[in-house]
């Protein structure tokens, strides 16, 4: 496996930046790194897009308080389930 190191976070830090949801990462780059050690911990074990998209989605809703309509947490799901099995351990772990 992968070791969990800060290039592996700050990796995963720009990818939900990038979707920013709650629409500050311009300003607060740390705003979703309470989704980093879950997210890793997920994709470390195996975690698909699936099961990354459902946590996302709770993430929205239950953490953040948003609706997660129009969010697409399930195309955030594949992209980072894509950006593990490109950067990840050899021979991916995770599943479809």
């Amino acid at each position: 496996m992968r070791p969990w190191n800060t290039s592996t976070e700050d990796d995963l830090r720009r990818l939900l930046n990038e979707w920013d949801p709650v629409g500050v990462a311009d300003d607060v780059q740390d705003e979703y790194d309470c989704m980093l050690a879950p997210l890793l911990q997920r994709l470390r074990s195996g975690a698909g897009r699936i099961e990354v998209g459902e946590f996302l989605r709770h993430e929205l809703e239950d953490h953040f308080g948003l609706d997660p309509l129009g969010m697409r947490p399930d195309a955030m799901a594949v992209r980072v389930v894509g950006w593990w099995k490109s950067t990840g351990p050899a021979g991916g772990v995770a599943s479809p």
